[in-house]
């Protein structure tokens, strides 16, 4: 019976080790549940990656992306609906882009750290993509501009109006990967149809309240002067298309850090 009772003991002893061993083994080699870090190992993290055509937001803070208009066309930032900043203004710039002046535009904008809106016309697109998605690349917002700024654009007829519409903003799209989310009419010319077009497709007909008809190259100090003169809530429009672009630029190195200085702010549209 002592004999018995104490192989009965040892092989209770024996099971018990066996089964330990195997729990440890399994705790071993269990897989983890997908996600969950490993012991003794830094868990791997996916990279963010952007979107290589990703605006980048405008400094501002100003809500622009559910942008609504109030009166259309949008002739100043009071006519659009959240409101920016009290101490906004805008600057557009018209008829590019353009192999020599919208780089040096570019860089000029980059060096005061400004957001403006591009009015593109999709012929030059069309010759220029990369130009265009430089654009974007740099934070600026796009608007479309007609494919090939036709003047006087609001006497065209209905067809037309559509098709310059329409093209300019598939090139756009084409080359950025970004759709415009506003219009410009040629010349400022509207009528209830280019309006209704414009915002039948999805953007916000915009227009501005200060023109320094640089276009004209009018000499930088008189550029400087119209320009110097605007007030909070302005849309600015100048040019890094359609021409010697120069002067426009001469009398924003003067501009933009005085209107600064005034306490202003650009915003993107």
């Amino acid at each position: 019976m002592e004999d018995s009772e104490v192989g009965r003991r040892r092989a209770l002893r024996a099971l018990g080790a066996l089964t330990l061993a195997s729990l440890i083994v399994g705790d071993a080699v269990r897989t983890p549940p997908a996600g969950a870090p490993v012991a003794g190992r830094t868990s791997a993290r996916k990279p963010v990656v952007r979107h290589p055509h990703a605006a980048t937001p405008p400094h501002s803070g100003w809500p622009s992306s559910h942008l609504k208009a109030r009166h259309q066309p949008v002739r100043s930032l009071i006519d659009l609906a959240p409101a920016a900043p009290g101490n906004a203004i805008a600057l557009t710039i018209d008829d590019g882009p353009h192999p020599e002046w919208t780089p040096k535009m570019l860089d000029l904008l980059d060096e005061h750290d400004v957001r403006a809106t591009f009015s593109l016309i999709g012929i030059q697109v069309k010759r220029y993509p990369r130009l265009a998605e430089r654009i974007v690349r740099a934070g600026h917002q796009l608007c479309n501009h007609t494919m090939h700024h036709p003047i006087p654009f609001n006497r065209l007829p209905a067809r037309r109006v559509t098709s310059e519409i329409v093209e300019a903003q598939g090139r756009i799209s084409d080359a950025t990967g970004v759709a415009a989310r506003f219009f410009r009419s040629p010349g400022g010319s509207w009528s209830r149809r280019v309006v209704h077009t414009a915002d039948e497709h999805g953007m916000i007909p915009i227009d501005w309240n200060v023109d320094p008809r640089d276009w004209s190259r009018p000499g930088t100090r008189r550029i400087a002067q119209s320009m110097l003169a605007c007030r909070p809530g302005a849309i600015l429009l100048c040019h890094d298309g359609g021409g010697d672009r120069s002067e426009t630029l001469k009398a924003l190195r003067t501009v933009i850090p005085r209107l600064k200085r005034r306490g202003l702010t650009f915003v993107a549209l």
